[in-house]
C-alpha cells in the first residue's frame, strides 16, 4: 500500500472532494484525521468508511480560517495520531456574486477560509515537517484561480493566492524534503456544483472540450499520487483536472 503506517490531515474531508481524497488515502493504509465544520453525522460516515481498510480515522470540528483554533487542532490530531505526513487543504466556502453587488463580508469570509484556512494549517505543521525532513503538501485550489470565473471574484482571487502560496511553500522546504503542489480541479460533480441550476451545468458543460463534468475521484487519484514516494521530486506544480476545460 502506498501510504502505509502514514498520516494524513484533510481540511473539508466530509463531503465531496475531501471525502473522496480520505477514502483514497484510508484505502492505501493512510490513518486520517478529518477536519470538518458542518455536519458531526458526516465526519462520522467518513471515519468509520475509512476504518473498514484497518487504518485510524478521527475527526476534528474546527474552524479552519481562525489562526489558535487551527493552531490546537493541529497539536491535538499530532497528539491523539503521533505525527502527520501529509496535509491536504481542501476546506473552501463560495458567497458567489458580481462585483458590484459583492458585500465585503462575502469577500472576506471567502480569503478567510479558503486562502488563509489553508496558511494556517501549513503554518502549524510546517516546522514540524522541516524537522522530520518529510512531509507532503496538497493544496485544493481551481481552474477559477487561473483564468478567473464571473461572479467569483472572491473565489478566484482565494484560490490564485493558494497558487502563489503553493509555490512559496515550495521553495522554502524543499531542502528539508518537503513538497508542496496544488491541483487545480475544473467543473466537478460536487453537492456545491449540484446546488446550480440545471440551465447553468448544461452551459458550464458545453465548455468543457471532454464534454462532461469531472468526478471527486479524479481529484482524489491524484492527490494519492502526489502523496506518494513516487512524486518526491515533483514539487510547485499546479496540476489541472478539468477534462481541458483550461487549454
Amino acid at each position: 500500500m502506498k501510504l502505509k503506517n502514514r498520516t494524513a490531515v484533510i481540511t473539508g474531508g466530509t463531503r465531496g472532494i475531501g471525502r473522496a481524497i480520505a477514502l483514497a488515502f484510508a484505502k492505501e493504509g493512510a490513518n486520517i484525521a478529518i477536519i470538518y465544520s458542518g455536519s458531526v453525522e458526516r465526519a462520522q460516515e467518513v471515519c468509520s468508511l475509512a476504518r473498514k481498510n484497518g487504518v485510524k480515522a478521527l475527526s476534528y470540528r474546527c474552524n479552519v480560517a481562525d489562526f489558535s483554533e487551527t493552531e490546537g487542532t493541529v497539536s491535538n490530531i499530532y497528539t491523539d495520531l503521533g505525527g502527520v505526513d501529509i496535509l491536504v487543504n481542501n476546506a473552501g466556502i463560495t458567497r458567489d456574486g458580481l462585483v458590484m453587488q459583492m458585500k465585503e463580508q462575502d469577500f472576506d469570509e471567502v480569503i478567510a477560509v479558503n486562502l488563509k484556512g489553508a496558511f494556517n494549517m501549513i503554518k502549524h505543521t510546517a516546522r514540524r515537517f522541516a524537522k522530520q525532513k518529510s512531509g507532503r503538501i496538497i493544496n485544493i485550489s481551481s481552474v477559477s484561480g487561473l483564468m478567473g470565473n464571473s461572479g467569483q471574484a472572491n473565489y478566484s482571487a482565494s484560490k490564485a493566492g493558494m497558487i502563489g502560496l503553493t509555490k512559496t511553500v515550495a521553495k522554502e522546504l524543499a531542502s528539508r524534503g518537503v513538497t508542496c503542489n496544488a491541483i487545480a480541479p475544473g467543473f466537478i460533480d460536487t453537492d456545491m456544483t449540484g446546488a446550480m441550476p440545471e440551465s447553468a451545468i448544461e452551459a458550464a458543460v458545453s465548455l468543457i472540450p471532454q464534454k462532461k463534468m469531472g468526478k471527486p475521484e479524479d481529484i482524489a487519484a491524484l492527490s494519492l499520487f502526489l502523496a506518494s514516494d513516487e512524486a518526491g521530486y515533483i514539487t510547485g506544480e499546479i496540476i489541472r483536472v478539468d477534462g481541458g476545460l483550461y487549454i
